[in-house]
């Protein structure tokens, strides 16, 4: 059978992969073609278009790049039509994929959304039209199954792929991975500024004002791989920071504490078991705009999900260098880490088992044995 399947970031690679290698595992005649990653291209298939290509965050950037955005719809909706796939499967990334999905069943084709939209955060009318154009929705969060219900829409919750993807990971020696990396025996305080331009360049300027205040500690920055160290060397100036690239995983599992943009990384330092502060700030007039439209107490994932604070936000104006070290003073502290991680092992509870990917795998492919029988 054929599958499209598309991504649009970094998260939605890594979780795209991991379902290719199930769908392969199970149907040893597929034929894969999608828009995602390294990681997706790794495990086989066709790439289309890399995310890198369209990397674009806030209302401001997206706007500046309309057109180009306008061009990849038309150009995705073309490559689909000529590759005729049995089934269409969208992973995150709404705002490109809702349109696409709209245009799919119009024409016809089956389609599956993986990691649903975050229409419970904000405009949730959004659950509408995707009554109208997803044929089956699998969410990761357990507080979803329960959202779509209210608008009389059954979806699976199959539990968060991120716990296979940490859990499947070949596991780091430390003191080798120190050597590689030219790091010290110091704690390590782990910067996570995020994967896009605009979010690093907004963000990791005020996290590395810290190193001074924490000198017993060695701070070292997750470099994003969509992002050359060339982009981070301009930030990091003459800062006695250590950077390690594309191995943020590993980096987690030796961490004493983080500093992690808010997004799917927050989740990821939780299930690592690793205290940390959330970090968000944006463009004055994108953040206006979302909060008019965002209906969330918190912007995290750990808070969201165990619907309290967990894990301490500094959003926007709240984010400086005095409230940072303050709130990163906590979380080294021996008492706030006993409890914090207490509630990163009830969260990992929450998050349902095992097997996000094979269930979402055996189910695609089951719904199209039975259609085309």
């Amino acid at each position: 059978m054929k599958y499209y399947i598309l991504v649009g970031e970094a998260s939605g690679d890594l979780h795209g992969a991991n379902l290719m290698k199930e769908i392969y595992k199970q149907d040893k005649k597929a034929v894969i073609r999608f828009w995602g990653g390294d990681l997706m291209q790794s495990v086989g298939g066709t790439l289309v278009k890399h995310y890198k290509e369209r990397a674009f965050m806030g209302f401001l950037e997206v706007l500046k790049n309309l057109f180009k955005i306008l061009g990849f719809i038309k150009f995705c909706k073309v490559d689909i039509a000529q590759f005729n796939p049995d089934v269409i499967i969208f992973i995150d990334n709404s705002g490109f994929n809702l349109r696409i999905a709209k245009w799919a069943k119009q024409q016809n084709f089956r389609t599956n959304y993986y990691i649903s939209p975050q229409v419970w955060a904000s405009r949730a009318k959004r659950v509408h039209d995707i009554k109208r154009d997803v044929d089956k929705m699998f969410v990761i969060l357990p507080f979803e199954e329960e959202f779509y219900k209210k608008y009389n829409y059954k979806v699976s919750f199959v539990g968060h792929p991120l716990i296979d993807a940490i859990a499947n990971r070949t596991q780091v020696d430390e003191k080798v991975f120190r050597a590689k990396h030219q790091l010290t025996n110091k704690p390590i305080v782990a910067l996570l500024p995020g994967s896009r331009k605009q979010e690093i360049v907004k963000m990791l300027s005020v996290m590395l004002s810290l190193v001074d205040d924490f000198n017993e500690y060695q701070f070292v920055i997750a470099g994003a791989p969509s992002q050359d160290f060339s982009f981070y060397k301009k930030i990091i100036g003459t800062k006695e920071v250590a950077f390690i690239n594309n191995k943020t995983y590993d980096l987690l599992s030796i961490s004493f504490a983080a500093l992690v943009a808010s997004g799917t990384a927050t989740l990821e330092t939780a299930l690592f078991k690793v205290p940390q502060v959330v970090c968000y700030k944006g463009s004055v007039i994108s953040y206006y705009i979302a909060k008019r439209i965002i209906t969330l107490k918190f912007i995290s994932l750990v808070n969201l999900i165990m619907n309290k604070e967990v894990v301490t936000e500094l959003i926007q104006d709240n984010f400086t260098t005095q409230n940072l070290k303050k709130a990163l003073g906590n979380i080294l502290d021996v008492t706030h880490r006993e409890t914090m991680f207490l509630m990163y092992y009830d969260l990992e509870k929450k998050l349902g088992g095992k097997g996000a990917s094979r269930k979402v795998a055996t189910s695609i492919i089951k719904d199209l044995q039975t259609i085309n029988s």
